[in-house]
């Protein structure tokens, strides 16, 4: 939410620096994330000033240049050198004196210096309307009418005014009682109550409703006093639909709001003043003169202000008239109702409606309009009557308005007050402070709460129709902590806990996994679990969203694959090409009415692994990068006896472990026409893991502990020549089916290829490493079991032994 700093001034006791208000604010629990300087004009044009052109001459050495002196009202005239064609003897221009930033419409600024042109000296700028961002025309230098005081500031003169501060506030989504102006400033004025132990209260804008003519009648009539409680509405006559006045479009600017009409404008300057949401109707379009609260059949076709086509459900909230209806209470106009430049006549509606009704048929219809936002939180019952007296009167103050009828107030049924009892104790509990009853009660009155009931335990009260999140002791606890400051809760110096029990295996391989693939330089990402369905087109079995936040988020992910493109793009789109990224997250999908969450590992490698270096070359990732990474995985974490096969799919080589005659792991690969879809134009290598089956394998490993042994491990080399179609899984099936007790550990350290081998021949290096617990082996037991393993090389494999 953003708050305009100018605005907010009009309801506080005294003006507060902007840089006190943001510690306040942030303080009370309405944080500031940002401040943020609006001017109307860039630059607010500083250091410009009215100057009076007393003689021009044609520069000595350039024919386009002339070489003026200006009196800018000081002691000496400015020596100014200047390119435009009109300027003359005798003109009233403006003038950026040296040390000046000039701000042009469309380019970087830049600083007015002294300098010396073609031999001439000049000490300033003679401007033209798009130089300083008055304009685009850049024909010549603006002249200004023969009157114009010399030496006035260009400010005063068009009278620019004062920058405002645009003050972003990260409202926590409970928080509908700050969601304007004078809802930030009461909280404001309690903060400064407390702690400045004199009391004081918002000002509120003095509203003058002029006397009603009687000449407009409009029956009202809520038939769904449910979602509905109370509707109040207005009719306006000899309105002059047009621009709004300079002062009311740079508030709406400051906060973000597009000025559309005086008429809309005035209802979003009032929304954003008091968070009750107007809506503004062309009476004239009204059918009847009867406005009708009700809903329509499920399946009705409305068309909006969007000029779209909507289908209704049947507890979508609807406002008609006699014949039809004209706008989706609480969220959105229709398109044939509203206030156009033809429109004279009004109906000006302020209403409480249902949060539940207004949010379910604003989601189901992506229309997050601004109304909808509050609305859905909940408004003030009791700003209904202000807030539509307030814009009544500036439509007739602004736009030429005359009130044609009493207000109507239709409240058929009466909202109930909220009341809430509670211990100081428990508050005190709860806020982690001690506070006396007084300074309770204090901050409480300061809120415009009620005291019903008052005990030496504790207090009955009345919630302000204002605090619609505040319904239990514990959002009374809220209310005191705030108001004395978040921050002024003093943090102890010991802390007492108690041992946690051990971790669950899941929880314990989680943690494990983490720290060994950031170990291994991966980055753990989060993404959300809800993604876009046009990366699934061909899939059936997708979990829809019953209420997207958006279009583009509207199913739960049946992969990961996507989730990590999506980040990986977002990186390399800005130059960070190298990553290596990890996720622990489940994915979705359903078969018939049943519905299936599985938890997923997911691990990305694209870019370089290794960067280059002064001693290195650089070294890209690959399929077999990634298969060493989950090689180490399942050996650190005693996953045995997993199985590991290739296979080719959709183009591309594919690793995969099975355990048990289920797919543990997969790596391949991501197609290129996957990565098209994401714009990214580097390979990615992706590996999956099935992580309940992980955990599974993981805690059927009994981790037995054995000495370091005593005795030295005994190391040999073998280089055999064999046929490109054998495998090296084949070599290692070999290798073990030798079942050779001192054996160690084995492995492949080079594949070399070349015509001096044979037609379709290559070399596999493989290294053994050789040792007993209790005795140095001798050089006759490594010799005979070297030769075992030749010789089952030759007879398995048709091998030979390279010399």
């Amino acid at each position: 939410m953003i708050i305009s700093y100018k605005w907010l001034q009009q309801y506080l006791p005294e003006a507060l620096p902007v840089a006190e208000l943001s510690r306040i604010l942030t303080s009370i629990g309405l944080e500031v994330e940002a401040v943020e300087t609006v001017e109307a004009v860039k630059g607010s044009l500083e250091g410009l000033v009215i100057g009076e052109v007393l003689t021009c001459e044609r520069h000595p050495n350039a024919d386009k240049l002339s070489v003026t002196t200006v009196n800018v009202g000081k002691e000496a005239p400015l020596n100014i050198v200047c390119g435009a064609p009109n300027v003359a003897a005798g003109q009233k221009v403006v003038v950026a004196t040296v040390g000046t930033t000039v701000y042009p419409t469309e380019g970087e600024p830049f600083l007015i210096k002294k300098a010396k042109i073609r031999g001439a000296d000049s000490e300033g700028m003679i401007c033209a309307e798009d130089e300083i961002g008055l304009g685009k025309s850049h024909a010549g230098i603006l002249i200004l009418p023969p009157d114009t005081p010399v030496g006035l500031l260009a400010k005063t003169y068009f009278n620019i005014p004062e920058p405002d501060f645009a003050v972003h506030i990260g409202l926590t989504p409970n928080r509908s009682d700050a969601m304007s102006h004078i809802g930030v400033a009461r909280d404001i004025c309690a903060y400064l109550t407390h702690h400045r132990g004199v009391k004081v209260s918002p000002k509120q804008p003095e509203i003058v409703l002029p006397a009603s003519s009687g000449s407009m009648k409009m029956g009202v009539f809520v038939e769904a006093a449910e979602a509905c409680p109370r509707y109040m509405g207005i009719c306006i006559d000899n309105v002059k639909v047009g621009e709004s006045p300079e002062w009311l479009k740079q508030y709406l600017n400051t906060i973000e709001v597009r000025s559309i009409n005086n008429v809309v404008d005035i209802t979003n300057y009032v929304l954003h003043e008091f968070g009750q949401p107007l809506h503004a109707f062309d009476a004239d379009k009204i059918a009847g003169n009867e406005v009708h609260v009700r809903f329509l059949a499920d399946g009705s076709k409305f068309i909006t202000l969007d000029d779209k086509e909507r289908t209704l459900q049947g507890h979508d909230l609807m406002i008609c008239d006699a014949e039809k209806g004209m706008c989706i209470a609480g969220v959105f106009g229709g398109a044939n109702s509203g206030v156009s430049e033809a429109t004279t006549r009004i109906f000006l509606e302020s209403a409480y409606f249902h949060p539940t009704f207004i949010r379910r048929t604003s989601l189901h219809h992506g229309l997050r309009t601004d109304a909808a936002t509050h609305f859905e939180k909940g408004v003030d019952s009791n700003n209904l009557l202000p807030a539509l007296q307030r814009a009544a009167a500036m439509i007739a103050e602004i736009a030429g308005g005359k009130i044609a009828s009493d207000v109507i107030d239709v409240y058929p049924r009466a909202l109930e007050p909220v009341h809430v009892s509670f211990t100081y104790e428990y508050i005190n509990k709860v806020c982690g402070k001690d506070y006396s009853a007084a300074t309770i009660k204090e901050i409480l009155l300061a809120l415009n709460f009620v005291i019903e009931k008052e005990d030496a335990a504790g207090l009955t009260v009345l919630v302000p129709s204002n605090k619609t999140d505040v319904l239990q002791p514990a959002d009374i606890a809220e209310e005191v902590l705030r108001i004395d400051g978040l921050d002024n809760v003093a943090i102890p110096e010991r802390l007492n806990i108690s041992l946690t029990k051990a971790l669950p295996n899941d929880r314990k391989q989680r943690e494990k996994i983490a720290d060994e693939l950031c170990g291994l330089g991966f980055q753990e990402i989060v993404t959300n679990s809800i993604v876009n369905s046009k990366y699934y087109p061909e899939r059936t079995d997708l979990v829809r969203m019953l209420n997207s936040l958006s279009n583009e988020l509207d199913v739960m992910r049946p992969a990961m694959l996507e989730s990590g493109l999506e980040v990986i793009s977002y990186n390399v789109n800005r130059k960070n090409s190298d990553l290596l990224l990890f996720e622990l997250g489940k994915t979705y999908s359903k078969s018939e009415e049943k519905y299936d969450e599985q938890m997923v590992l997911a691990i990305w490698a694209t870019g370089n692994m290794q960067t280059a270096q002064w001693n290195q070359k650089s070294l890209a990732s690959d399929i077999f990068y990634l298969k060493g990474v989950i090689q180490t995985l399942l050996s650190q974490n005693g996953v045995k006896s997993a199985q590991l096969s290739y296979e080719e799919l959709n183009g591309s080589l594919t690793a995969i472990w099975k355990w048990k005659n289920q797919v543990l792991v997969t790596i391949s690969e991501v197609t290129a026409k996957r990565l098209h879809e994401f714009d990214i134009k580097q390979t990615v290598y992706y590996a999956e893991i099935n992580w309940t089956l992980w955990v599974t394998a993981a805690a059927a490993n009994k981790i037995v502990y054995t000495e370091v042994p005593k005795f030295p491990a005994v190391q040999r080399d073998l280089a055999i020549v064999l046929d490109k179609a054998v495998t090296y899984n084949e070599v290692k099936k070999i290798t073990e089916q030798q079942k050779i007790a001192f054996l160690q550990s084995f492995d492949l350290f080079d594949v070399f290829e070349s015509e001096k081998l044979g037609a379709g021949k290559k070399s596999y290096a493989l290294s053994y490493t050789f040792q007993l617990q209790d005795r140095t082996l001798t050089d006759i037991e490594i010799e005979t079991v070297m030769k075992d393993l030749m010789q089952a090389y030759k007879n398995k494999l048709q091998a030979q032994i390279r010399e």
